[in-house]
């Protein structure tokens, strides 16, 4: 019997907010973002947390950035992910360029969910580029067996890594490689992975973050490596008449009610800044195939008795 009832209002905050990844700890649902400002004033981020999906409480300045001195421009798209007790958090820094620049992917941990993230490492995770790709828009995946998988990857290519048991670098891959290129059609940013009924779903953005081009695409194969090629599109601006450009999404599993929801950002129409971003949720339906169907985005739903309405 489904027993779960919950109102949404997107946005769920009316700042500027982006990149967001979303996680269930400790019994609430957590919403981490990056803060949607001029590129160099991103210096910390926020994080939401409910216990009923529908009231939201905002965290501020969740990072000790006293341990990552060389991050002196923006910082933005983090992950998270539970790991022996604690709680490791990655993040972008820099917007780099070339090898030769300090900054890439930085990680930290805390003993909460909510942090404060101190430090892991006197350096960043990844500082250099592989296969071609900006190290940017981390995402931290758990396989049903605990292996810890980190995708990342701007500028239309996409690595996998696998992370090592004190989550301070890497082991390899089967085919002994390191960082993996797994790029999938149409690929530009913001990597998401989850598994469902044994398959690997693979969600990326592809568009310009700053305009209606934004959506995203999805593909799933039998591990997480892929091949992704089968793709088809499950967010966009399409015929929208209350938001446009969405992407960067995390996603929110609920098992009792085997719900998943989409955790992403998108634009207003009567607001032409690109970093006016706005933190959304809606719901992710799947196909007979497996497929993720098409999202509705909305501005006023409910879920209750097993089923979502739009109000």
């Amino acid at each position: 019997m489904k027993n779960l009832e919950f109102k949404i209002h997107n946005p769920i905050d009316e700042g500027w907010y982006a990149d967001p990844e979303a996680r269930f700890y400790e019994g609430k649902y957590v919403i981490y973002a990056t803060m949607s400002l001029p590129f160099d004033d991103q210096h910390n981020h926020v994080c939401w947390t409910s216990e009923n999906l529908t009231d939201w409480e905002r965290h501020d300045d969740i990072i000790d950035m006293s341990g990552f001195p060389w991050a002196t421009r923006a910082i933005w798209a983090p992950t998270i992910i539970e790991k022996n007790g604690k709680y490791y958090y990655i993040f972008a820094s820099n917007d780099i360029h070339s090898d030769k620049e300090k900054g890439g992917l930085e990680i930290a941990v805390s003993d909460s969910p909510t942090g404060p993230f101190k430090a892991l490492l006197d350096r960043p995770l990844i500082n250099e580029f592989h296969n071609g790709a900006q190290p940017i828009d981390a995402h931290l995946f758990k396989d049903d067996d605990g292996t810890v998988y980190l995708l990342y990857g701007g500028w239309r290519h996409c690595n996998i890594a696998k992370m090592n048991e004190d989550m301070t670098g890497f082991v390899p891959h089967p085919d002994g490689s390191i960082i993996k290129e797994i790029t999938p059609p149409d690929y530009v940013e913001g990597p998401c992975m989850f598994k469902k009924d044994g398959k690997y779903y693979f969600m990326w953005s592809a568009g310009g973050w700053t305009n209606g081009t934004y959506r995203v695409n999805t593909a799933f194969a039998d591990t997480p490596y892929g091949p992704f090629e089968d793709y088809n599109e499950v967010l966009s601006t399409g015929d929208s008449k209350i938001a446009n450009g969405p992407g960067h999404n995390g996603y929110i599993y609920i098992p009792e009610e085997d719900l998943y929801l989409i955790v992403y950002h998108r634009h207003k129409p009567e607001i032409k800044d690109g970093n006016a971003r706005f933190m959304c949720i809606d719901v992710m339906n799947f196909g007979e195939n497996g497929r993720i169907l098409p999202v509705t985005m909305t501005i006023d739903w409910e879920y209750k008795n097993g089923k979502a309405t739009i109000l």
